[in-house]
């Protein structure tokens, strides 16, 4: 599956972009530049049933636009 592919199939199960994603993450006082991969996935599947694969993907849109900046240790 291609990467577009992921991002097109999170917003026909869940109506949204990875925008909204974001959007909403900043309404709970949830999104800050340390969030972790991990706190998105389970927020992620919590929230939107989203599974680990599709989670990642928004996980490298949010890296991509700069809105978190996890680094490895």
């Amino acid at each position: 599956m291609s990467f577009q592919a992921y991002i097109d199939n999170i917003k026909a199960k869940t109506g949204k972009a990875p925008e909204d994603f974001k959007n909403q993450l900043e309404k709970e006082g949830l999104l800050n530049p340390g969030l972790k991969a991990t706190e998105l996935v389970n927020w992620l599947n919590k929230n939107y049933e989203l599974g680990h694969g599709h989670s990642m993907a928004i996980w490298t849109v949010f890296k991509s636009k700069g809105w978190v900046t996890e680094t490895k240790k």
